[in-house]
């Protein structure tokens, strides 16, 4: 504390006593709290943490209950990641100061943080108490729902949003997000949609993806390419944009053209096992069988990768090397039986080989699971007529 704290008011009573006013001494105390105090949120919002740390601790030292102090803290903490050091103190402030609306919302958003978000909704639900219109908590409410994929809640918060505030951002895109997680792809593309039209000149490049990828789903190509080109427009290196083009062109059948983004993600991410197989199949399907080998084993050397083995075998197949290509596929059915893909290029080995009773036994072992898939069957048909 400064020096100015330690002043005390003299007064001399009718007795001749000599009495010390501790009022000055008190209200220069509180208004040193309240600077420290404001200069400390200030500094959060800076982001200097260790600075505001240092405020918020000065005024603990004199006063350990202060709950802007407390709540400065817990917020301090949850800014450098420490989630569970940050709930302490926010519990110290309800225990103090029950229902402080900021301990709360720090509270809920660490416990969200830990995902532990049946906790974060009870948290929030209390602050709701005290403040049911607080769009900000009920799109975390219904973010939070949408995380434990509990949809009827989720979208009924929302809703609910969007009742108080018709063309609110973060319930819009959180509903496009729902829709998206629960495979309703139209509607979340309606939502994402919605988006763009209300900010179309700076919508957040997330939502031109996330249209992209509706269409992905949908398998409505062409219309997802335009949205994956502007994002890619405003950011060259944006692996979803490139992802989706990739996607985009690979099931419109246009290999070379999806082996141009391809390998542009691997110019950034070299080691990345899944984009460096699909480049391999792409190369596969353009009948460029050594470059597709090469992509799959650089696959395989950064870690075992079920559809870089696939690959493997499907080009040992195409070059007559039957039993390279049965021996791999057979540990892969081993590896996971219920792979419909790896029966069908299994019995198309035996086929080739002039082998048909064991391609269809290979294709019969599938089917002792169950499970009804429309390829196997054709596949089984076409053996029986021919």
């Amino acid at each position: 504390m400064g020096d100015e704290l330690q002043i005390a008011s003299i007064n001399l009573s009718d007795n001749g006593i000599v009495t010390i006013d501790t009022e000055i001494d008190e209200n220069l105390e509180l208004m040193r709290i309240s600077e420290l105090s404001k200069k400390g949120y200030q500094l959060l919002k800076e982001n200097k943490i260790n600075e505001a740390v240092d405020c918020f601790s000065k005024i603990l030292v004199v006063d350990g209950n202060n709950n802007y102090a407390l709540v400065g803290m817990g917020d301090a903490t949850r800014k450098r990641g420490s989630f569970r050091d940050a709930v302490e103190y926010y519990r110290r402030c309800l225990a103090h100061h029950p229902g402080n609306n900021y301990a709360l919302f720090g509270i809920a958003d660490c416990y969200k943080a830990l995902n532990q978000y049946h906790k974060a909704i009870e948290i929030w639900e209390q602050y709701l108490l005290h403040d049911d219109k607080n769009i900000t908590v009920l799109t975390r409410v219904a973010d939070t729902y949408r995380k434990i994929r509990d949809y009827k809640h989720s979208k009924a918060v929302y809703m609910k949003v969007l009742e108080m505030e018709e063309n609110n951002p973060y319930a819009i895109i959180g509903l496009g997000h729902l829709h998206y997680d629960f495979k309703e792809y139209r509607d979340a593309l309606f939502y994402w949609e919605k988006m763009l039209r209300i900010n179309s000149e700076n919508v957040d490049i997330r939502v031109l993806t996330s249209i992209g990828n509706c269409h992905r789903k949908l398998k409505t190509f062409a219309d997802g390419i335009p949205f994956f080109e502007k994002a890619l427009g405003r950011d060259s290196y944006n692996f979803y944009a490139l992802f989706g083009l990739a996607d985009c062109y690979r099931g419109q059948n246009q290999q070379s053209r999806s082996l141009e983004y391809w390998n542009r993600i691997l110019e950034q991410d070299p080691r990345n096992k899944v984009i460096l197989t699909r480049a391999g199949d792409a190369y596969r399907n353009l009948n460029a069988y050594d470059q597709a080998v090469e992509y799959y084993r650089r696959a395989l050397n950064i870690e075992f990768d079920t559809y870089a083995v696939l690959g493997l075998a499907v080009v040992a197949k195409v070059r007559g090397k039957y039993e390279e290509a049965i021996e791999s596929l057979r540990r892969l059915i081993q590896q996971d039986p219920k792979n419909y893909r790896f029966y069908i290029e299994l019995a198309d080995c035996y086929r080739q080989k002039g082998d048909k009773i064991q391609a269809q036994e290979v294709l019969g072992n599938f089917q002792k699971f169950g499970i009804r898939n429309t390829s196997v069957i054709e596949f089984i048909e076409r053996l029986k007529s021919h």
